[in-house]
């Protein structure tokens, strides 16, 4: 079973790669976590500045370091920082499941560059971390989100009323999972 340790693996396919999030990234994470397409599906404070993507760059390794969430950056064909990705935490005692979070910026979008970046976190997951059963909550406007995932294979489980609190107010989320033993997830991963 996978113990982080601090050190984010890194993980590639064939036209994406995955690395640890770096202070460097701060510039383009921002640019993606704060664009009006992207900030009001992400389950995180609003950002106002590159300062506050590079704090929560900080946070997030923190969090790798105490195994409390693993984040990726997710770099295009050319290298360039077009997202982010991973487990936002997980349970391995008495769950073994943990919870996805994905952003990807718009310039991105429609060309399966998420959909590769997940298959390799969710073969991470199920592979090297021993996770049998992986999360992903979503707003219900989020049609996007909802493709994707049903497309990897996920199941919607139901919805949780006014589950998360925004600077809008209250959401609901709709819950999805993907069991290691579910045919799309040995298929795909």
């Amino acid at each position: 079973m996978y113990v982080c340790g601090g050190v984010i693996p890194e993980l590639s396919g064939r036209r994406v790669h995955l690395r640890a999030m770096l202070p460097a990234d701060a510039q383009a994470l921002f640019g993606i976590w704060s664009h009006p397409a992207v900030a009001p599906w992400v389950d995180s404070p609003p950002l106002s500045s590159v300062e506050d993507a590079e704090a929560l760059i900080t946070q997030l390794a923190e969090w790798a370091g105490e195994e409390e969430s693993l984040r990726w950056s997710i770099l295009g064909p050319e290298g360039v920082v077009i997202g982010s990705c991973g487990y936002n935490h997980w349970q391995l005692q008495g769950a073994f499941r943990g919870e996805i979070g994905f952003e990807l910026s718009q310039a991105a979008m429609r060309q399966g560059y998420m959909r590769e970046a997940l298959e390799l976190v969710l073969a991470f997951g199920f592979h090297s971390m021993g996770l049998n059963r992986i999360e992903a909550l979503c707003h219900p406007d989020n049609l996007r989100a909802e493709r994707l995932l049903t497309g990897l294979g996920f199941r919607q489980e139901g919805l949780l009323r006014q589950f998360r609190h925004t600077a809008s107010g209250f959401q609901d989320v709709l819950m999805y999972s993907l069991l290691q033993g579910d045919k799309s997830a040995g298929e795909r991963t």
